[in-house]
């Protein structure tokens, strides 16, 4: 097999990447370890920022988003059980986010690559990246049982932490910076309405809790718990209760329950590899960085650097110039430290450290009240929750 840009893995990255290629007129084929059904129910993130909601819709890929995904201009906070809302359109000149789940993403790219695309290969296992140094890498496959090579001018690693592209990154040539938290999120899916037409991310003495949703009538609803927690050691009745607890307010909200219909645990945790490019191997999404969800910024993240990737090689077709393509990864990962950044911030400013102290619990509700009371510092909230500049 031979083509212009090999892309292993069919996340939202990959395929977003396939089609702003499809767009520009280049070739890319698509390796996908996982089969079809696997990737359209992989859940994952659930927030686009308006960057990539533009994106989206840029690409040909934004007509189901725009009539099923919906729309957010704001969150809200509580803590002390009080509530605070910050306006995101007032805040950052119109900007807002979209509810509109990973699953649905890639279900939406799917069909469009599959449709008019080039080559999408499911259960295609990419076993190494070869040659990144040279003018002719190539993948290593394995499909349908058979050993290939495909042999590409650029070959795009969107295959996660665990992948191959980043192992070909040679040792001697990689620096890591990571962090691991003391505690995960236990997340579930339930169906029932929303308790609240936007995001609440609560912060509570006995830990954070976050409402979200997937759609009208489902919501996802997520509880700080320790990191080594067993999903199924919690009741339905432990956790609704649970969650009441911790998004108590002084008026007469109510949180509704319904059937818990899904139950798992999310790791916390912050990574960046650097450098996100070696020779003509390009890293994106977790194969270069991982983020805690809080600040709401994984998914986004990825389709940042594949937009980087797609507009740098556009730009060596119009000019012969490799300038952009050679300044990848230090483009990308100023978005990257800048998200790593918020969601640190986010992660801190709400989330209860298991040792945490009266002092440390003091600083948090000061943390919340200047935002709440400071329109610099609901700003800057804002503004980095609906997403930092692409490129």
């Amino acid at each position: 097999m031979r083509t212009t840009v090999g892309i292993i893995g069919a996340g939202p990255a990959g395929l977003l990447l396939a089609r702003l290629l499809h767009n520009a007129g280049v070739d890319s084929v698509v390796l996908e370890s996982r089969d079809r059904a696997y990737v359209e129910r992989r859940q994952r993130a659930g927030i686009l920022e308006q960057g990539t909601v533009d994106v989206l819709r840029a690409a040909g890929a934004g007509e189901r988003m725009d009539r099923e995904g919906l729309r957010h201009d704001g969150i809200e906070l509580r803590f002390d059980r009080r509530r605070h809302r910050v306006d995101f359109p007032a805040l950052t000149g119109g900007k807002s986010v979209m509810v509109y789940a990973q699953t649905e993403v890639c279900k939406d790219l799917i069909a469009l690559q599959l449709a008019d695309g080039g080559p999408l290969l499911f259960e295609a296992e990419a076993l190494a990246v070869e040659g990144a140094e040279t003018d002719r890498p190539r993948v290593r496959v394995r499909h349908e049982g058979v050993e290939d090579v495909l042999e590409c001018d650029y070959v795009v690693g969107c295959d996660g932490f665990w992948g191959v592209a980043r192992k070909a990154v040679p040792a001697g040539l990689s620096q890591t910076f990571e962090r691991t938290y003391p505690f995960g999120w236990l997340g579930i899916l339930a169906d029932v309405a929303p308790s609240h037409d936007e995001l609440v991310y609560a912060r509570h003495d006995r830990g954070f809790a976050l409402l979200s949703m997937r759609s009208p009538s489902v919501s996802r609803l997520y509880l700080q718990v320790p990191a080594d927690t067993d999903a199924e050691s919690w009741s339905d009745e432990e956790i609704w209760a649970e969650l009441e607890r911790r998004f108590e307010t002084d008026d007469d909200w109510v949180l509704h329950r319904g059937p818990i219909t899904q139950k798992s645990v999310t790791p916390m945790r912050s990574y960046v590899h650097e450098p996100m490019r070696h020779g003509r191997l390009f890293l994106a999404g977790d194969a270069a960085h991982i983020v805690p969800p809080t600040g709401a910024k994984g998914l986004n993240l990825a389709v940042g650097d594949v937009v980087t990737f797609a507009r740098a090689l556009a730009h060596r077709r119009e000019t012969g110039s490799d300038d952009l393509l050679d300044a990848y990864s230090a483009t990308c990962l100023r978005r990257v430290w800048q998200a790593e950044r918020f969601s640190y911030d986010m992660t801190t400013l709400l989330h209860r450290a298991p040792d945490a102290t009266p002092f440390e619990d003091r600083l948090q509700i000061a943390r919340l009240d200047r935002i709440a009371s400071s329109r610099a510092a609901e700003t800057d909230l804002a503004g980095a929750y609906t997403g930092f500049p692409i490129g």
